[in-house]
């Protein structure tokens, strides 16, 4: 690409610039390469943002740089839709919308290198699509250590007779997503995850916590359940990371993830940008079931039996 120019992507016409501008100094990785892998992606991306609010994560000066999140949605062409969201204090909050490869190539050229999206699509934005849980390691655990957590989580699931799926966070945790697509708000959701993760902190205390205070994860995987609301985000799949050098959210199967926990092979859980793309081009989209399969939520007394499986 060119320092500066008008990319025509899909018959809308993109200003770009500042292309060569090194926005990951450890390996050079400029904001042109982000573009392009943002546009190589999109396939497997943009159903992911379909009717999703986005929180812009911008870097100007790239990963070294200061960032800032952006809630409201900056001066925009017409063709990048935003959405009205209510404040809980009052007056609404516009957001972007980033479900169009002309608008999600318009953010990456404000140097919006990560993507946050809500659990909920617009326009019922009390409806999560999915139950998540951030596995956040205290070091000196690992990714490793969230992964057997991630198992843990997955038994407990499958004792409920319900499918869930796993990605890394691009950062040092995974997170685990169990689909539902089904009518429930977030007055049960959250309840419900935040039942999973004491679950998991009584079942296994060394290893686990479930509360937000710093000191007490030393050594121990916080199950972050309060992402489950409608105030908050969560890095989205496929979303490149700030972290050098470049990585990204990448979905894994459970097996890939068993065999790394097992192997103590944290690095088999680091996926870079080049990386991700080749492994869409061979796997597609494993994520895409988070997208289209139905579950419904069971009532929260069906947990009293699931610690057997752990």
């Amino acid at each position: 690409m060119a320092n500066a120019a008008t990319l025509n992507i899909e018959g809308t016409s993109v200003p770009v610039s500042n292309l060569d501008k090194v926005f990951y100094p450890q390996s050079g990785f400029s904001k042109g390469q982000v573009i392009d892998y943002y546009v190589r992606v999109s396939p497997y991306l943009l159903p992911h943002l379909e009717k999703r609010p986005i929180t812009l994560k911008r870097y100007p000066d790239g990963v070294r740089g200061f960032f800032f999140y952006e809630k409201n949605c900056p001066t925009h062409p017409k063709w990048v839709r935003t959405v009205q969201v209510p404040r809980s204090e009052g007056g609404n909050i516009s957001y972007c919308m980033l479900d169009s490869l002309p608008a999600l190539v318009w953010a990456a050229n404000l140097a919006d290198l990560e993507l946050h999206t809500f659990l909920h699509k617009m326009p019922k934005p009390d409806r999560p699509t999915a139950l998540a849980f951030d596995l956040d390691p205290g070091e000196p655990a690992t990714v490793l250590s969230c992964g057997q957590v991630a198992l843990w989580i997955k038994s407990i699931f499958d004792s409920l007779e319900m499918k869930c799926f796993v990605k890394t966070s691009g950062s040092k945790g995974l997170q685990v997503y169990v689909p539902l697509n089904t009518a429930v708000n977030y007055d049960r959701t959250k309840p419900f995850a935040h039942a999973i993760a004491e679950l998991l902190t009584r079942e296994a205390p060394d290893s686990v916590v479930s509360k937000m205070q710093k000191s007490l994860r030393s050594g121990k995987v916080l199950v972050d359940w309060s992402q489950n609301d409608d105030h908050k985000t969560t890095v989205n799949v496929y979303s490149l990371r700030a972290k050098e050098p470049p990585s990204v959210s990448t979905p894994i199967t459970w097996e890939e993830l068993q065999k790394a926990v097992r192997g103590k092979k944290a690095n088999a859980l680091q996926f870079s940008p080049d990386e991700v793309l080749k492994r869409v081009q061979s796997k597609g989209d494993l994520f895409a079931p988070v997208l289209s399969l139905k579950q419904k939520l069971p009532p929260l007394s069906v947990l009293e039996k699931a610690h057997r499986v752990l």
